[in-house]
């Protein structure tokens, strides 16, 4: 049983910073596709940043502003946001593939953590 957990959210103000972190178990998560999404109120859920095959990605909005990350030892991933706006206010969810193959979808997904931006 593979399982996702996120962690560090909460409220801050904007221009702050927060650093998620995402627990993996059941499985190693260094040789396979993880990603950060997110979901803000009343939209769709939206791709932040990725690690597909060694290469950090971000959606243009965060790019500058967060980093991805993968610790080994832990089998953990992060997403540290600095500057954080208002418009970064969603709930986020780390997601993993289940094989090295990126294939545009992921298998697994935490349940989230919500990020709340204050102005």
């Amino acid at each position: 049983q593979v399982q996702l957990v996120e962690s560090g959210g909460g409220l801050i103000q904007a221009g702050g910073s927060l650093r998620l972190s995402c627990a993996a178990s059941g499985r190693t998560l260094n040789d396979v596709p993880t990603a950060w999404y997110r979901r803000p109120p009343g939209e769709l859920k939206q791709f932040v940043a990725g690690l597909i095959n060694g290469n950090a990605h971000y959606k243009d909005s965060v790019k500058g502003r967060f980093t991805i990350s993968r610790d080994d030892a832990k089998n953990a991933i992060y997403l540290q946001m600095d500057n954080l706006q208002p418009e970064d206010t969603a709930v986020y969810y780390c997601a993993a593939n289940d094989r090295p193959t990126y294939t545009g979808v992921f298998t697994y997904w935490g349940q989230g953590t919500q990020v709340t931006v204050s102005s």
